[in-house]
């Protein structure tokens, strides 16, 4: 009675870390580097502005984002990428993007494909919802290696031309979680023709793109704009958790044509949780401001150089380029985690819990992920161990 798509679902990544770790007493003071929730503060005037509009609670939510917030976006889109998008029919406010990367799927994923079940394409590793997602339009998820041979990224270019021609989207993070890469506009140009040429639609989750060592990654509608392709080919997903450490707002966005978002606005009319009105009202304000993103840049800057200096030769170890983890090569990720915890007390994730099985093996089963979102006492506490218990100077 229950749908077969989901049975052969592993557990989530949290209770496979809880059951692995917590039947084990903790090695030393506890210090948690595993999820990506930020512990900088976020800026002061939020709660004031929380305050201001607490009667707005006494009221449904505007579905698609209040006109202030969907015209903040866009101002924000085009300050930082220089495109220019129609508040009113090119984005809609979410309810964090993880709602957001599972209802495009539902919203925009065809039944059938080049006379066949569609395709989904995403990064191995990857975030779990696209994976989520793909199961349940039924269509078919092919998870594309995103390892050290191919940059981190995936190589959609790949892949056979039949399955290309099925595709019918393909999910890519970057900056990419969990191991920092970078998807540059050379990267952004082939797979944006890839999808021209294979009639696909891109969903880019750039959720961590204001989290950066020097130079802003490029995005994929401005590349797309550049490149003049279908307005209907990209579809980019915006979070304030990263960008403004707010994860508990749940706020983000998406992006895209004007049929794409019409789409997605006629499915969350139907099955949407809009944010509150007063929380669009601080969303409104948050992406109007950039001073507080830049100082929160710097604070993961200090981080960076910090894990820089403590894992710089330790053989195998890649700076990440942006993003707020570390993506540590071990011999084993559960093993590895599990002697940190019981030996330290330092809480880490294997990287199998991030990634999918298949013919080629698991490409996180050699990695543990760190989230560097700590303070910075803490983190250098808890890098320090991780490089004395795995990776001990005198070997």
């Amino acid at each position: 009675m229950f749908p077969e798509r989901f049975s052969n679902l592993p557990a989530y990544a949290w209770p496979r870390l809880r059951a692995l770790l917590d039947v084990h007493e903790p090695g030393g003071p506890v210090v948690h580097m595993t999820i990506g929730e930020p512990k900088h503060a976020f800026p002061p005037w939020i709660s004031r502005i929380i305050a201001d509009h607490m009667t707005e609670f006494g009221q449904y939510p505007a579905n698609e984002g209040t006109p202030e917030l969907r015209a903040a976006i866009a101002a924000w889109l085009n300050r930082r990428y220089g495109v220019s998008v129609d508040a009113d029919t090119q984005v809609m406010a979410l309810n964090g993007t993880r709602e957001g990367l599972y209802n495009a799927a539902m919203a925009l994923c065809p039944e059938r494909k080049a006379g066949g079940r569609p395709v989904v394409l995403m990064p191995n590793p990857f975030y779990q919802v696209y994976m989520i997602g793909a199961l349940s339009v039924a269509a078919e998820p092919v998870f594309v290696p995103a390892v050290a041979e191919t940059g981190h990224l995936p190589d959609f270019a790949a892949l056979d031309s039949a399955t290309l021609d099925r595709t019918a989207l393909a999910y890519i993070c970057s900056p990419a979680n969990p191991q920092g890469a970078v998807a540059d506009r050379a990267y952004w140009e082939t797979l944006i023709g890839l999808a021209e040429k294979h009639d696909f639609q891109v969903l880019a989750d750039e959720c961590y793109s204001e989290i950066y060592r020097d130079t802003p990654p490029p995005g994929a509608l401005e590349v797309a704009a550049q490149m003049g392709a279908d307005p209907e080919r990209v579809v980019v997903f915006h979070s304030l958790s990263k960008r403004s450490n707010l994860p508990g707002l749940r706020s983000g966005f998406v992006a895209g044509g004007p049929e794409t978002i019409k789409r997605i606005k006629q499915l969350r009319a139907y099955a949407g949780a809009p944010l509150p009105m007063p929380l669009q009202r601080v969303a409104e304000r948050v992406w109007a401001d950039e001073d507080h993103v830049v100082q929160n840049r710097a604070l993961y800057a200090e981080k960076y150089a910090l894990a820089d200096r403590i894992f710089g030769n330790v053989p195998g170890y890649m700076a990440p380029q942006a993003g707020f983890f570390l993506w540590l090569p071990v011999a084993d990720g559960e093993a590895a985690a599990l002697r940190l915890w019981r030996e330290t007390g330092v809480r880490v994730l294997p990287g199998e819990y991030l990634a999918r099985d298949t013919d080629r093996g698991n490409p996180g089963k050699t990695f543990i992920r760190v989230a560097l979102v700590a303070p910075i006492e803490d983190t250098e506490h808890g890098l320090t161990r991780i490089r004395e218990t795995l990776y001990p100077q005198d070997e």
